[in-house]
């Protein structure tokens, strides 16, 4: 049974300074407090019969702590009659009582509470610490939630994402998304606030134990050894040979993302390129192999590493323009002299993309460990082992070589 004693706080009051009157609420050997509004010199208590003494005001407070005491004994004896002590704890039974004693303060704890419980500004918070292209893809998703549910999402708590919401919002997404593994991005950036909010105790509540997120085969984006020499090594048009050539540098600097190639400042003394991911954020170091340093001194730039920047307004246009050209490389027919050109692409769905895929395929195929090629990609670097082990990047640059060797001149 829960039981309630009033005694003066006394533990963090100067000398000769009041002290606040509470409540002690004790169960199941948990104590939780409440405070009361009277200021009472350690004089001015009798704690043995619960009495104001030596006040000028002590009747009215006597009156005031008798108006509490029967509130206290009454909603304990109410929640033991009805069952619901046998579950409650010292904390649930104060939050009980000052409902009773002090409505608008609870509602006004409550009300921060539920605000601090709230998906969607969890959400947006979470999103801020994002940055670039992810950044970019968190408030697409906050963008498709908002399309689905409304103003409505901003009042939504983590309780109520449950999943038949998010079967829901899935189907709704269908209508513009029919890629099942585009729609996953969305549901994995809910998914990673839910983690958040679970990690800070913020809730409890997981939909996705009861919801898998599952990927669909996609079309390869990787080229076998031969296809890639076959290429690489394309004579195309000159226009096209600067796209050909920077597509050849990110494959040899590991399948470097196109946003990072161009932002790329500088070669350190000790001939390798630092920088951190534009995706993850995460510090990244390369070795420049001799053929990658042949193609960097090609295309200097003045201001960057590379003159990408120095001639297009941002690598967004140069992206774009790098994979309309990368998919037209092939035999290129004229009708007639000066007449309308015709291309035969030799991979007509290629993008900058493939590097990256098409590196880690080789490096697999030369037996590679597949944790010296994860960690050549840049993935990992979150978990408890990644940050007690120094991995050793010799690796990472001896599983590079290898690849070079092989593509580059057929050495294994």
């Amino acid at each position: 049974m829960a039981k309630a004693k009033f005694f003066l706080d006394t533990r963090r009051s100067k000398p000769g300074s009041p002290s606040v009157l509470k409540v002690a609420i004790g169960h199941r050997d948990k104590t939780s407090y409440i405070s009361l509004t009277a200021r009472l010199l350690p004089k001015q208590w009798d704690a043995e019969h619960s009495l104001v003494i030596n006040h000028p005001e002590q009747q009215l407070l006597n009156i005031y702590i008798m108006g509490v005491k029967q509130q206290v004994d009454r909603t304990i004896f109410i929640l033991a009659d009805n069952g619901s002590l046998q579950s409650m704890t010292a904390n649930d039974i104060k939050l009980e009582i000052e409902r009773k004693l002090n409505p608008e303060k609870v509602e006004e704890m409550e009300q921060k509470q539920r605000s601090k419980n709230l998906f969607a500004a969890r959400y947006l918070k979470f999103t801020e610490s994002k940055i670039g292209s992810t950044h970019r893809i968190y408030m697409e998703t906050y963008k498709r939630m908002l399309e689905f549910a409304g103003e409505k999402l901003n009042g939504l708590a983590f309780e109520d994402i449950t999943k038949e919401w998010i079967i829901s919002f899935d189907h709704y997404m269908m209508r513009q998304s029919p890629s099942r593994n585009a729609r996953n991005i969305h549901l994995r950036n809910i998914r990673a606030v839910f983690n958040e909010a679970i990690d800070d105790e913020v809730t409890m509540f997981y939909p996705f134990r009861r919801f898998q997120i599952k990927n669909e085969a996609t079309r390869k984006r990787n080229l076998k050894v031969e296809d890639f020499r076959k290429f690489i090594n394309f004579p195309c048009e000159e226009h096209a040979q600067k796209y050909l050539d920077m597509f050849k540098l990110m494959f040899m600097l590991i399948g470097i993302n196109i946003v990072d190639l161009c932002n790329l400042k500088e070669i350190d003394s000790e001939g390798r390129i630092n920088f951190y991911r534009a995706k993850t954020n995460r510090l990244y170091s390369i070795k420049v192999e001799p053929e990658a340093l042949e193609i960097i001194n090609k295309y200097r730039g003045e201001n960057w590493l590379l003159d990408i920047l120095d001639r297009y307004k941002d690598y967004k246009d140069y992206y774009k323009r790098m994979n309309r050209a990368l998919k037209k490389i092939g035999p290129v027919k004229r009708s007639g002299l000066g007449g309308k050109k015709t291309y035969e692409p030799l991979f007509p769905e290629i993008s900058t993309y493939w590097a990256r895929h098409s590196w880690a395929t080789i490096a697999a195929s030369l037996d590679i460990p597949r944790d010296t090629i994860a960690h050549a990609l840049g993935h990992g670097g979150n978990t408890v082992t990644d940050i007690y082990i120094d991995f050793d990047e010799r690796k990472v640059d001896e599983a590079n070589r290898r690849v070079l060797d092989w593509v580059l001149y057929g050495k294994k």
